[in-house]
């Protein structure tokens, strides 16, 4: 399921126009950005937890010259699933 899947889903399960559904899903995408960058946890009970996390610097290889590369540390994005997400897809 890509995002246009997802607009027309939610247009038709709530009976509203394509563009109002794209609204909303653009919304809840930047409300979850906006949230992430500030550095806060998002957690939808039963579906699952966005969370940022910081990655160490480390040292790495590059594959075609064999030369060491040091990758320096980074915010990431972890998604850790909610149980009843789990058992859904079980």
């Amino acid at each position: 399921m890509n995002k246009q899947d997802l607009v027309a889903k939610i247009a038709k399960d709530a009976e509203m126009s394509k563009t109002s559904a794209s609204a909303v899903v653009e919304s809840f995408i930047d409300g979850i950005t906006s949230a992430l960058k500030k550095g806060h946890s998002i957690t939808f009970v039963g579906f699952g937890t966005f969370k940022t996390s910081v990655r160490k610097a480390r040292l790495a290889r590059n594959p075609q010259t064999g030369a060491a590369i040091k990758i320096p540390k980074g915010r990431v994005v972890r998604f850790s699933a909610g149980t009843a997400l789990k058992k859904a897809v079980r």
